[in-house]
C-alpha cells in the first residue's frame, strides 16, 4: 500500500502525475462513515461539509504517514475525541496544516494531498450554510410559514464537524 509521501506516479504521456492517495483515502473513509450514518442526502452541502471535516480529521490525524495501511475501527476513538464539541478542532486543523505546509516547502516535493486538504479547509472556512439556530429561544417568534424553526448562517465546518462526529458514533 502507498503511504503519504509515497504517492503513486505514472510517467505516461511525458509528464509525471502524482496521485494524492492519502487524501483520497481519507475522503473515502469520511464518505463511507457519513453514508452509513444516513444523516443527510449525499448530494447536499451539509453532506459535503461533514465529509470534508471528517476527511481533514482523518488525514491530519495520520502523523506517521500510515493512513493507507490503517484499519478504520482502530482509529474511531481518536477521530471521536478530535471532533468532540469541547475540542478546539479548527485550531488543531490550522496547526497541523501549517506543519504539513512547512514540511512540504522544506522537502521541495509536490504535495497533492496537502493541496486537496487546503482546498477542503478553505471551503469549510469560507462557506456558510443555513442551519437550525440551536441558540434560539424555544417558542420564539418564528416567521409565518416557517415550519423548520429559526435558522442562522453557519460556517460549513461548524455544521460539518458535529455531523461527522455523529456519523462516527453511528458507525
Amino acid at each position: 500500500m502507498l503511504h503519504r509521501g509515497q504517492e503513486s506516479t505514472d510517467g505516461a504521456g511525458g509528464g509525471e502525475l502524482t496521485v494524492p492517495m492519502a487524501w483520497l483515502y481519507a475522503e473515502y473513509i469520511a464518505e463511507e462513515l457519513l453514508r452509513t450514518g444516513d444523516l443527510m442526502p449525499p448530494t447536499s452541502f451539509e453532506f459535503r461539509a461533514g465529509r470534508d471535516a471528517l476527511a481533514l480529521t482523518i488525514f491530519l490525524s495520520d502523523t506517521d504517514g500510515e493512513l493507507s495501511g490503517i484499519r478504520v475501527v482502530s482509529q474511531l476513538e481518536t477521530w471521536l475525541s478530535l471532533t468532540a464539541y469541547d475540542q478546539p478542532w479548527q485550531d488543531w486543523v490550522r496547526e497541523r496544516m501549517a506543519g504539513l505546509a512547512a514540511e512540504a516547502i522544506e522537502s521541495g516535493a509536490p504535495a497533492p494531498d496537502l493541496d486537496l486538504a487546503e482546498a477542503a479547509w478553505q471551503w469549510l472556512e469560507e462557506t456558510e450554510l443555513l442551519a437550525p439556530d440551536l441558540n434560539a429561544v424555544p417558542g420564539g417568534g418564528s416567521g409565518v410559514g416557517d415550519d423548520e424553526g429559526p435558522q442562522v448562517w453557519t460556517k460549513a465546518w461548524q455544521l460539518g464537524l458535529p455531523l461527522g462526529h455523529l456519523a462516527i458514533h453511528l458507525f
